[in-house]
């Protein structure tokens, strides 16, 4: 009964929460730049409307820019019910890939068109703002008594690695929830992800004249040695697996290259940013010297030539925590409930912040409204765009599955 009266809500709420959806798509976050307090300002004013508080806790402005941003707001929503209960928190990112070229829909527009609404971060994870918002609102209005507590965390620090979202509320000690449920997948439950290393590589040369190439030292030619060698790693690559299911092979590729000053010059300076995916078998540390030498190697000996290898980021795996067997079975049972098929509970080749919750103990899981599979929801790419069934079922198995938690017997 109480079930049905929970999904009945969210129906009868679902215009509001696709109206909801609509406003926190409309404000921009691109990151970069990442000026991205107007949003958590845009959130923490609309659920007043709902008698809520959001607690707002800027991360310091030379922290910030230091880390290459130009502003953050972390959102804390506390719903406190009576005691004896756990704390569930529910954490969605806020800070997005600039939209790029090629859409068809303005990218900030929230526009809905056959059953979809399109924009960047409609399927990762500004959905999830209007998810786990509605599921809270649906359980608080069952009115019947409840014990522990949900906590809203909205970040904006996915797209960097995380450490000034919930890396920050976790350092400032602002937070210790029981249980994390964080932004994901409406059909399947991701327990394990990827580690990620990512590198600045800068080939320091020296520049020459086109027509006297001999008079400089080609960063440029040193750096295409520099990429031999990564690409010519992944074949070894591939022959490593991994065991957890729907995650294979670890990767790695070059996502951006900097260099030179002009047609007739030589290159005296290149700048290239890498991404080697870790599976969650491999150690991080071992992983980032073998990198590390690879690419020293690849240059070793080459005259008037000079590397910077600078870390960007190196984020850990998302593992299971046995505490979160209980979250894992609870979602999917609600699942089978609303979507009547079963869920499965896999690892994603993708990394995600939630992984910070688990470094410290904390189990956490993703999933929310997003896609049945990313490359279907164009997710950081031209047209993103969500299934808004998808939102409408997502809605109400996290509520359910908060009932199934929180529920004073």
């Amino acid at each position: 009964m109480m079930n049905t009266k929970l999904t009945q809500w969210i129906d009868d709420h679902f215009d509001e929460e696709v109206a909801f959806l609509q406003q926190v798509l409309r404000v921009p976050t691109d990151t970069p730049p990442g000026n991205n307090t107007p949003h958590a300002e845009t959130v923490a004013e609309l659920v007043k409307a709902y008698g809520w508080s959001a607690e707002k806790h800027v991360v310091p402005e030379q922290e910030v820019r230091d880390y290459g941003m130009e502003s953050i707001t972390n959102l804390i929503i506390r719903r406190a019910y009576a005691a004896g209960g756990p704390t569930v928190a529910l954490n969605a990112h806020g800070d997005v890939v600039p939209p790029g070229e090629g859409w068809t829909y303005p990218p900030y527009g929230g526009v809905i068109d056959n059953g979809y609404i399109y924009g960047r971060a409609a399927a990762v994870s500004k959905c999830d703002f209007a998810t786990y918002i509605f599921a809270v609102r649906a359980l608080e209005a069952l009115g019947v008594k409840l014990k522990g507590g949900v906590e809203l965390h909205f970040t904006y620090d996915e797209e960097f690695g995380g450490l000034l979202g919930p890396g920050f509320l976790l350092r400032e000690k602002l937070t210790r929830p029981d249980f994390v449920i964080a932004a994901g997948f409406s059909y399947n439950i991701v327990t394990a992800h990827n580690a990620c290393l990512q590198f600045e590589i800068t080939v320091h040369g020296k520049s020459g004249h086109g027509a006297m190439p001999e008079t400089g030292h080609d960063a440029l030619q040193a750096a295409t040695k520099v990429l031999n060698a990564i690409y010519g790693q992944l074949p070894e690559l591939k022959k490593i697996k991994s065991r957890v299911p729907g995650i294979d092979s670890p990767t790695m590729l070059v996502g951006r290259i900097d260099g030179g000053t002009n047609t007739n010059v030589v290159p005296g300076k290149v700048v290239m940013k890498m991404d080697r995916r870790m599976i969650p078998e491999e150690d991080p540390l071992a992983v980032e010297a073998q990198v590390r030498k690879l690419i020293e190697e690849a240059v070793q000996g080459e005259p008037g030539i000079r590397l910077e290898i600078k870390r960007l980021l190196l984020s850990h795996a998302l593992r299971p925590l046995p505490a979160g067997e209980k979250l894992v079975s609870n979602l999917q049972k609600n699942a089978r409930e609303v979507l009547g098929e079963d869920i499965p509970a896999v690892g994603t080749p993708l990394y995600a912040d939630a992984r910070l919750y688990g470094e410290q103990g904390i189990p956490a899981v993703l999933y929310g409204a997003g896609p049945r599979s990313v490359p279907e929801s164009n997710a950081k790419k031209a047209d993103e765009k969500l299934l808004l069934e998808d939102l409408r079922k997502a809605t109400k198995i996290v509520a359910l599955t908060l009932l199934d938690f929180l529920a004073a017997e």
